[in-house]
């Protein structure tokens, strides 16, 4: 449960797009829209041919590792990286853990249910929600950060984030949208020499695989062994085991990258095209695929825009933002246009 004064970590931005709301120009959900692409549905369409036998995850297993340059032994997949966090939560004994916010808050939600005690570092808006790795407790045995983080879009420099780990600490990096950023620079997923890392990968807001679920942890052989065994048999479903292979070829890797670079391109319009309106800041640089935006009175602006066609991410169900805070998913230039003229009759109206 949460109270009127503390965040709904269970809030994401596919309720702004359920039932009525699915008729909607969607900006709440950060999934690349255009996608799953046709190679990739009918791949996994043949896939299903073989449902009558249990899912084999060891060639899905070998491509992500072979992607990531990484010996098998330092992958595990997942259900999406949200069962990664379930099981980091069950499976890992800290005394101290340490939510790095604002970011996706599924990490704590899955913190808590486990009984854990979770502390907050709240990153400032004044500061750009950028990580000053001085402000994690000495003594935090668990450290969760996003980079890209959701929702700020601010990618953390990997040095920074190396001033976090150190023996008898896990420090997971949830890089759930660093595929998103060209070259995937500032990324640790191919990092082995920094104690306690693990890394969290997503394939699902790339190649619109929400509802398919996969994802995968990256860290040391120790850690996967204890997480798999947290995990039920089979997690994985075999179509799903089939797109994280042909995710992770060259091919799809070069999809991707070309995708992040025309993505960035189009962030940098829609963050002109919002920031043209007075009394609108947008928080940047940004790195994901979405932007984070400050206007006061955003919950009655969120709601003209449903009325105006367009659904949006709120902001103030994440920790260290408040009631003034929305999220925008970035989309091609023609949906932007027609946005911009909707958040300034939106604007008008307050």
């Amino acid at each position: 449960m949460h109270t009127p004064s503390e965040p709904d970590l269970r809030h994401h931005g596919d309720a702004e797009v359920r039932g009525a709301g699915a008729e909607l120009t969607d900006l709440a959900v950060n999934v690349r829209a255009g996608t799953p692409p046709a190679w990739l549905r009918e791949h996994i369409a043949a896939s299903l041919d073989g449902l009558a036998a249990y899912p084999d995850g060891r060639a899905a297993r070998r491509a992500v590792a072979a992607r990531h340059g990484l010996p098998e032994e330092r992958v595990l997949l997942t259900a999406g990286a949200a069962e990664a966090f379930v099981l980091l939560a069950r499976a890992l004994r800290v005394r101290r853990p340490v939510v790095v916010h604002p970011q996706f808050t599924e990490p704590e939600a899955a913190l808590r249910d486990a009984g854990h005690q979770v502390e907050r570092v709240l990153l400032d808006a004044a500061d750009g929600f950028r990580l000053d790795p001085r402000a994690v407790p000495g003594d935090a045995d668990l450290v969760v950060v996003g980079n890209p983080t959701n929702p700020t879009s601010v990618l953390h420099p990997a040095r920074d984030l190396a001033r976090l780990a150190r023996p008898g600490r896990t420090l997971v990096v949830d890089e759930a949208f660093m595929d998103a950023v060209p070259g995937e620079k500032e990324s640790l997923a191919s990092v082995t020499d920094l104690p306690g890392l693990v890394v969290l990968r997503s394939l699902t807001k790339t190649w619109g695989l929400a509802g398919l679920r996969i994802g995968y942890v990256l860290a040391s052989p120790g850690t996967i062994a204890r997480l798999e065994r947290a995990q039920p048999l089979w997690p994985v479903s075999s179509p799903a085991l089939a797109a994280a292979e042909a995710c992770s070829a060259p091919p799809a890797l070069a999809e991707a990258g070309h995708a992040a670079r025309r993505l960035a391109e189009d962030r940098t319009y829609l963050a002109a095209a919002v920031g043209q309106f007075e009394g609108v800041r947008v928080h940047g640089p940004a790195a994901g695929p979405f932007l984070l935006i400050r206007v006061r009175g955003a919950a009655a602006v969120r709601g003209r825009l449903r009325g105006l066609g367009f659904a949006v991410r709120r902001g103030d169900t994440f920790p260290g933002l408040g009631p003034d805070y929305l999220r925008l998913a970035v989309r091609d230039r023609a949906t932007t246009d027609r946005f911009a003229e909707a958040l300034g009759k939106a604007l008008s109206e307050g």
